[in-house]
């Protein structure tokens, strides 16, 4: 029985840090996306709080692209939304693995000095070989283009899928197009070697001998940027600029 109610204590105690580290580590990825902190760089909570000041959090109606003002972006859990029946709905069929989407999603608008929009950061996750990967992709000004992408949770094998994780592989993303003339998605990761961003943008690096993971990134980024996702979204900004 003691035991029972140190290990309950504890745990209620921890949550709150949990919670708040769970945040941070958020934050954190979305600025590596974003490009407003090197991966190696270390930053304190402040640190990353400051930097976070350019950085505005809304959670959107993923259907309509709609701002859902009556939800805090700061409680809002879009994992959690789309595991709960209440607050999601089956996913159209795709490639990338998402079975459920969650009615909303919580996006991240980043403004420059003069308070124009800079980047668009959004969340994105699918299948690879061995598990979920989830990540962030930040587009330019123009809703097209890469600015840069980061996957902070996998287990796909270290030295091969793992390789999603090389900041040398990410470093290829930058420049390239999400959308092709058609308006729909055709950015891909290929089987070996891509050209440059302005030769070759719409096909990126494969990672070598993760052939099923690097098919899974290219699943993931058209199946979030497409209908399905974040598309309406982009569109109603694309009309607001």
């Amino acid at each position: 029985v003691v035991c029972g109610v140190v290990v309950s204590s504890s745990a209620v105690w921890l949550k709150p840090r949990q919670e708040a580290n769970k945040t941070l580590d958020r934050q954190m990825n979305v600025l590596v996306a974003a490009g407003l902190k090197d991966e190696k760089e270390k930053l304190t909570p402040e640190e990353v709080a400051a930097r976070f000041e350019s950085i505005e959090s809304q959670v959107i109606d993923l259907a309509s692209g709609d701002v859902a003002a009556d939800i805090d972006p700061a409680t809002f859990d879009q994992r959690k939304a789309a595991g709960d029946p209440d607050t999601s709905r089956p996913a159209p069929d795709n490639r990338a693995g998402v079975r459920r989407l969650p009615n909303h999603a919580l996006v991240y608008s980043v403004y420059d000095e003069q308070g124009g929009l800079a980047k668009v950061v959004l969340p994105i996750e699918g299948k690879g070989l061995w598990s979920t990967l989830y990540g962030f992709l930040a587009l330019e000004p123009d809703l097209n283009t890469v600015s840069g992408i980061t996957f902070y949770e996998h287990a796909e094998t270290p030295g091969l899928g793992g390789e999603v994780d090389n900041p040398s592989w990410k470093a290829r993303w930058p420049g390239r197009l999400v959308y092709g003339d058609d308006g729909e998605p055709k950015l891909e990761v290929i089987k070996g070697p891509a050209g440059p961003a302005a030769e070759d943008p719409y096909r990126v690096d494969g990672l070598s001998g993760a052939t099923l993971t690097a098919r899974g990134v290219s699943y993931l980024v058209q199946f979030w940027l497409g209908e399905a996702g974040f598309q309406t979204y982009l569109d109603r900004l694309k009309e607001s600029a």
